[in-house]
């Protein structure tokens, strides 16, 4: 009865200042007692907001008068992990409150609160934490991420590894290792848990000097996440080690591991790989996301010319694709996008991989095997004995892949691969370069894909700004003839708590589309070097990838910085 009052006491100041009406109060006050908003205990401000008829500020900003108390925003403040650490996230999640830091004379914890006066909650926290709780309010998205980004650090499943083969201890070696076992068994929970989250693809644990650096790679870029005393190094190495199937007494030289991981809504595929070095073992950890959408050609937001280029290509009956970009632009994205397209019951489609990031029901695929002597140029000379319509090889690494991919092409199938060369143009010819004769590529070779990964600008943070025209010529020349007005609108980041203060989220493609016609053919066979290629290309209408990562910046969904970071 008590909270009914304080909720209905909210709306009717809300009416008494303008903010609402009765019928809407009277509206959300209904919904309140439907059993979908009982099930989520959700407030009445809370209502109002989500039906549109107040904002987040109207209810922040009354519940701070009401309470008395600060107004903290929580994408000018960082949380203080010290300060959060102090309660756990079972009890965050149950009072809506997360400590954010201590006071100036560090005798106070100042904890955000969804509702301040909630004097029940605010006793809880001090007998829990030890110290007198100074209340302050945030916005109610901010507190539900900071409290999600805290539970996601802190998580420590124990029934997460390995859902393929259990790991399992022998009470002797469990006894006599678990205070040692123990604290690594939660780091390595709380560094898988928070990568996942975190959308990481790639873990760093490195042993430095006087400490134990824990970095992700995330939208491309490395973050340094946390830092932990230097004695959890070689711990938290053998619980990779274990849970990967490696040798934890082998410390002298590199391994290679596989383990599966899982948390509450996601499954991962996980390769592990340590390093020796002068300060102890490094453990490199790469995350596959097996419950990420598989993404379609569609998904791309090519350029019309370039989708139906690509499409056309990869409809061909026989013929060679290649995709090329550095390491970590998309390239096994697009072929396995590009597999999902072909994938039917009357296509025999095998592919040949290092290693086999993903598994697609359907395809034959293979996972490459040097030290058993599997290699990409020994096991295309064995698929070709096995009837494939259409062949995915990983990567062209040598003139014996090479020439038998080309020749494979113009046998009758439907080649795919990558190389790692700059721009599209310029992966005919590092052909050249691998012996493949001029006359081999030409006619086999129908479509090269080049591609670029940048980051997103965060649509929550990010600042607009102006550019004088003459300025945005000399940093793009190619916008010369396209842009006319004097100032030219775009963004730039900033960083926010929905964006970890980096201000991107997600990453979006850059592509250009290579189409091989006559005239390429022509030049091929004359041997033409990358830039008249290109040249040709672009008169026939090609995009190259400065032209469409322009476009992105100009249409606000990355900045120039990011541009100038990931395209030449």
């Amino acid at each position: 009865m008590k909270e009914k009052i304080k909720n209905v006491k909210l709306g009717e100041v809300l009416i008494q200042q303008g903010v609402i009406t009765e019928i809407q109060l009277e509206e959300a006050l209904s919904l309140a007692k439907t059993e979908e908003y009982r099930k989520r205990k959700a407030l009445i401000g809370e209502i109002l907001v989500e039906l549109g008829y107040c904002t987040e500020e109207d209810i922040t900003n009354h519940m701070s008068f009401k309470a008395r108390v600060r107004v903290i925003d929580l994408n000018e403040t960082t949380v203080n992990m010290s300060a959060a650490n102090l309660i756990s996230p079972e009890i965050a999640r149950r009072y809506k409150a997360i400590p954010i830091d201590f006071n100036d004379n560090k005798d106070k914890l100042v904890v955000a609160l969804q509702n301040p006066s909630d004097l029940i909650a605010i006793d809880d926290l001090s007998l829990l934490t030890g110290y007198e709780i100074e209340p302050v309010i945030v916005k109610d998205k901010q507190l539900a991420i900071a409290i999600d980004h805290f539970a996601n650090m802190s998580t420590t499943d124990e029934d997460a590894y390995n859902e393929e083969e259990e790991i399992q201890f022998d009470e002797e070696e469990e006894s006599s290792d678990d205070n040692m076992l123990r604290p690594a068994v939660q780091l390595a929970n709380q560094i898988l848990n928070q990568a996942m989250n975190a959308q990481a693809s790639d873990i760093h644990i490195e042993p430095m000097e006087k400490k134990l650096k824990i970095r992700f790679r995330i939208d491309g870029v490395l973050h340094e996440i946390m830092n932990q005393t230097i004695k959890l190094a070689p711990s938290v190495a053998s619980r990779f080690k274990i849970l990967g199937n490696m040798d934890i007494a082998e410390r002298r030289i590199p391994q290679d591991g596989r383990m599966s991981y899982r948390n509450e809504t996601k499954k991962a595929d996980i390769r592990i790989a340590t390093l020796p070095t002068v300060y102890g073992e490094k453990v490199t950890l790469r995350l596959i996301d097996r419950t990420a959408q598989m993404m379609s050609i569609e998904m791309f937001n090519l350029p019309k010319q370039q989708l139906e280029g690509f499409t056309k290509a990869i409809k061909a009956p026989y013929g060679f694709i290649l995709i090329t970009g550095p390491t970590g632009s998309g390239k096994s994205t697009t072929l396995y996008a590009a597999l999902e397209e072909l994938n039917s019951p009357d296509k025999n489609i095998i592919t040949l991989e290092d290693p086999v990031e993903r598994r697609v029901e359907g395809i034959n695929q293979i996972q490459i095997n040097v030290r058993a002597g599997l290699t990409f140029s020994s096991g295309l000379r064995s698929i070709l004995r096995s009837d494939p319509d259409i062949l995915m090889i990983g990567e062209i690494r040598d003139h014996e892949t090479a020439k038998i991919a080309v020749e494979s092409a113009l046998t009758g199938h439907l080649v795919l691969s990558t190389l790692h060369t700059n721009n599209s143009a310029g992966a005919v010819t590092r052909l050249g370069d691998m012996d493949v004769e001029e006359y081999l590529t030409a006619s086999s070779l129908i479509g090269v894909m080049a591609q670029r990964l940048v980051r997103k600008l965060c649509k929550h943070c990010k600042e607009e700004m102006e550019m004088d025209r003459a300025e945005m010529i000399r940093i793009f020349p190619e916008v010369k003839d396209s842009v006319t007005k004097d100032k030219i609108k775009l963004f730039k980041h900033k960083g926010c708590i929905n964006c970890s203060n980096t201000g991107y989220k997600g990453r979006i493609g850059v592509y250009e589309y290579l189409e091989v016609t006559d005239a390429i053919r022509e030049l091929i066979l004359k041997g033409g070097s990358t830039m008249e290629i290109e040249s040709v290309a672009i008169k026939e209408g090609m995009t190259t990838l400065r032209r469409a990562g322009i476009e992105h910046v100009l249409n606000g969904l990355t900045s120039i910085e990011e541009f100038f970071r990931v395209i030449v």
